[in-house]
């Protein structure tokens, strides 16, 4: 299947499924085709809030797709892919985030 129709064979299914794609600006450019919205990973969770769709596509990393259900827990929202990374956040592990929520506590 060429490109082109692919695409069109992913928007039909998004209009026959009440679907919108949300992609990040990371994603590929391929991807960035054909989605609804291309943006931050708030600002697409905001704007999925907004519309009447009942399910989401989160095209990034798996908090983005948890920060959508957040915002509209009665919309289905799906990840392509579970495996997509986000180094900043898989820099910081449990222990290091605990002791800075420690440390501001005292601060204020």
């Amino acid at each position: 299947m060429l490109k082109k129709e692919l695409q069109q064979e992913i928007r039909k299914l998004c209009k026959e499924k009440d679907a919108i794609i949300l992609a990040h600006y990371y994603t590929r450019s391929e991807i960035q085709e054909i989605a609804d919205f291309v943006g931050d990973s708030l600002a697409l969770a905001q704007k999925a809030a907004a519309t009447d769709a009942s399910i989401m596509v989160m095209c990034g990393v798996h908090f983005m797709a948890e920060t959508c259900k957040l915002l509209s827990p009665d919309k289905m929202v799906l990840v392509p892919d579970m495996e997509a990374g986000c180094s900043l956040a898989d820099s910081c592990n449990a222990e290091d985030l605990k002791n800075t929520r420690r440390s501001i506590r005292d601060i204020w």
